[in-house]
C-alpha cells in the first residue's frame, strides 16, 4: 500500500453534524478497502481566493492514510460524485519524500 494525502473542500452549507457524518463516510471507503487513515486535519472553514459555482467559503479538510489502487481509484470517484464536495486533490507523499 502506499502512503496519500487529500485535500478537500466540503460546501460550507453543511451543519457540523452531516459535515462530520461526510468525512466519516469519505474516510470509510479508504478503510473498507484495508487502507488505515493515518491523520486528518481539520482545517475548518476559509475564504476562497475565488467564487466557485457561487460559494466563497468552505471547509477544508487533509488526510492522509494509506490504501491499494482500487481502494484510492474508489475514493477519488465517490469523492468526484458527491454533491457536497466542492473540490479534492490527491498527491502520493511516498513520491514527495522520495521514498
Amino acid at each position: 500500500m502506499k502512503q496519500y494525502e487529500t485535500m478537500y473542500i466540503i460546501k460550507s452549507t453543511l451543519d457540523e453534524a452531516a459535515k462530520a457524518n461526510l468525512v466519516e463516510q469519505m474516510h470509510g471507503i479508504i478503510t473498507s478497502h484495508n487502507g488505515t487513515i493515518d491523520n486528518v486535519d481539520d482545517m475548518g472553514l476559509r475564504d476562497f481566493a475565488y467564487k466557485i459555482d457561487d460559494m466563497s467559503k468552505g471547509y477544508y479538510v487533509v488526510t492522509t492514510y494509506s490504501v491499494d489502487v482500487d481502494g484510492l481509484n474508489e475514493f477519488k470517484r465517490l469523492m468526484g460524485i458527491n454533491p457536497d464536495i466542492v473540490r479534492s486533490l490527491t498527491i502520493n507523499t511516498e513520491e514527495k519524500e522520495g521514498k
